[in-house]
C-alpha cells in the first residue's frame, strides 16, 4: 500500500532513511553507521535502482542514500525516476573518488541529487571505514531533512544562532567604488548554485573571480571543466603560482587551500595543505583572508548555500574593511548554514534569491561589466593573448601586518567530501 506524501515533520520523529547500493557489504556498512545515531533509522535497503524506486513509492522515506553504479537500474536512472515520485526528498549519492565516480556524482547533482558522499578508499579497518562514512553522511542527512535544518546543526559550529537574521546593512553600491576581485564561497548545493550565478556573468566582468567550493580532489577539476562550458568567462581549477587576471574564474582544488599573493608585479595563486579551517580544506575563510590582505576593502564577497559557518569570519573582515557582502537567501538555499551565519552577523549588504545574485554582482562591481570584452578564447579555452596587463599597485591593507584581519578557526582532521 502506498504511503502518504510527507506533509510535515514532528520534532520527535526519527529520520527514516532508505539505503540503496548493490554491494551487501556497503549496505551493511551504511546501515551500521546510521544506527549509531538515535535520530536516524534505516527503514529499508535496496540492491538496485529499480527496487529502490518501488520502495520510495511504498515507504516515502525522509532521505535516501543512492549508489551511482548498480546493475538493472543505475543511480542516475533511479534518481530521475525517484524525482518523478518525490521532488523534495533529500538524495545523497555515494560515489568513488575516481574520475568516473566524480563525473557521475556531478551529473547527479545536475539532475536533482541533494549532495554526495565519497566511498572510503584504501582504509585500513572497518572502524576507519565507518568513521569516514559517518563523518560525511550523518551531518548531511541532518542538514538536508527539514525538521533538523530548522533546529540547526549540532556539533562544532558553535552556539545556537539567533532565530532571525538582522536586516542587511543599508549600503548601496557607491558609483565611484569598484571591487578589484570577486570572491565566492559555497558548500552543500554549491555546484548548481555556482553554475546558476557564473553562467549569467558577462564576459567583460573586468575582475578575477576566486571560488572555494567544498569538494574533494578530482571533483574540483571536473567541475571546473563543466562550469567552463556553461560560462562566458574562462573557468579553471587553480594551479600553484598561476597569474590571477580579470575575466578568469579560479576554483580551489580539492584538499588544498587557495590564497592570492603578490609576486613582483603580478598577483598569483598560492596553494597549500595547511591545517583545515572550519573542518574544511579548502576553506573559504583562508581564501577570503588572503584576498583581504592583498586587496583591502576593494572586494565583493558572495556566500552561497552550504553547511556550517565557513566564510563568516572572512565576510566580517571584508565588511569591516569597507568591502561588500552578498548572501543567498534561505528560501533558495539547499542548506542555509554558511549564508545564514553571515546574515546573522549583520554584515551582509544584500540577502538575495539565487536568481538575483548575478545581477547584483554586476551592479555592485560599479560598471566593470561595461568595459571592452577580453580577447577571444582559443579552442583550448585560454586567451589568445598574454594575460591582461599588470595589476594596479598594491593596496595597503586596512590592518597592519601584525594584526590579522580575522583569526583562523583551525580544527583537527582534513576535509573530505562530507565535511562541509
Amino acid at each position: 500500500m502506498r504511503a502518504p506524501l510527507r506533509t510535515g515533520f514532528s520534532v520527535g520523529d526519527r529520520i527514516r532513511v532508505l539505503v540503496v547500493d548493490d554491494s551487501v557489504v556497503v549496505r551493511r556498512l551504511i546501515t551500521d553507521v546510521l544506527a549509531t545515531d538515535p535520530a536516524i533509522e534505516v527503514v529499508a535497503t535496496a540492491a538496485n535502482g529499480q527496487i529502490a524506486v518501488g520502495k520510495v513509492e511504498q515507504l516515502r522515506p525522509d532521505a535516501i542514500t543512492l549508489d551511482v553504479e548498480m546493475p538493472v537500474m543505475d543511480g542516475l536512472q533511479a534518481l530521475v525516476e525517484i524525482r518523478k515520485i518525490d521532488r523534495r526528498v533529500p538524495i545523497v549519492m555515494f560515489s568513488t573518488l575516481t574520475e568516473r565516480g566524480a563525473a557521475a556524482a556531478l551529473e547527479a547533482l545536475s539532475k536533482g541529487a541533494s549532495d554526495y558522499v565519497t566511498k572510503p578508499a584504501n582504509v585500513g579497518s572497518v572502524s576507519e571505514s565507518m568513521e569516514s562514512v559517518r563523518s560525511q553522511l550523518i551531518p548531511k542527512i541532518k542538514a538536508l531533512v527539514p525538521r533538523f535544518r530548522e533546529r540547526g546543526p549540532s556539533g562544532p559550529s558553535g552556539p545556537p544562532a539567533p532565530a532571525f537574521a538582522p536586516p542587511p546593512r543599508p549600503r548601496p553600491a557607491a558609483p565611484g567604488a569598484k571591487a578589484r576581485a570577486l570572491v565566492i564561497g559555497s558548500s552543500t548545493g554549491g555546484p548548481e548554485a555556482l553554475t546558476a550565478v557564473i553562467s549569467k556573468l558577462p564576459p567583460n566582468l573586468g575582475v578575477p573571480v576566486l571560488i572555494t567550493q567544498h569538494m574533494p580532489p578530482v571533483f574540483t577539476r571536473l567541475y571546473a571543466q563543466r562550469l567552463d562550458k556553461a560560462s562566458a568567462l574562462r573557468v579553471v581549477e587553480a594551479e600553484n603560482g598561476q597569474p590571477v587576471v580579470p575575466g578568469t574564474v579560479y576554483i580551489a582544488p580539492g584538499d588544498f587551500h587557495m590564497e592570492v599573493v603578490r609576486q613582483g608585479t603580478n598577483v598569483v595563486t598560492k596553494l597549500h595543505q595547511g591545517p583545515p579551517e572550519n573542518f574544511c580544506r579548502p576553506a573559504v575563510d583562508v581564501m577570503f583572508r588572503s584576498a583581504l590582505t592583498l586587496y583591502g576593502g576593494e572586494l565583493l564577497a558572495v556566500i552561497l548555500t552550504g553547511m556550517g559557518s565557513d566564510g563568516r569570519n572572512g565576510c566580517k573582515g571584508i565588511a569591516s574593511a569597507g568591502g561588500h557582502v552578498l548572501v543567498q537567501d534561505e528560501a533558495t538555499s539547499v542548506v542555509w548554514g554558511m549564508p545564514g551565519a553571515v546574515a546573522r552577523e549583520g554584515v551582509a549588504d544584500e540577502i538575495l534569491p539565487l536568481h538575483g545574485i548575478a545581477d547584483a554582482i554586476v551592479r555592485r562591481l560599479g560598471g566593470a561589466a561595461s568595459m571592452a570584452p577580453p580577447a577571444p578564447r582559443s579552442a583550448a579555452g585560454t586567451s589568445t593573448t598574454s594575460p591582461a596587463g599588470a595589476p594596479p599597485p598594491p593596496v595597503t591593507p586596512r590592518t597592519t601586518p601584525s594584526s590579522t584581519p580575522f583569526p583562523p578557526a583551525t580544527a583537527p582532521g582534513r576535509f573530505s567530501a562530507g565535511r562541509r
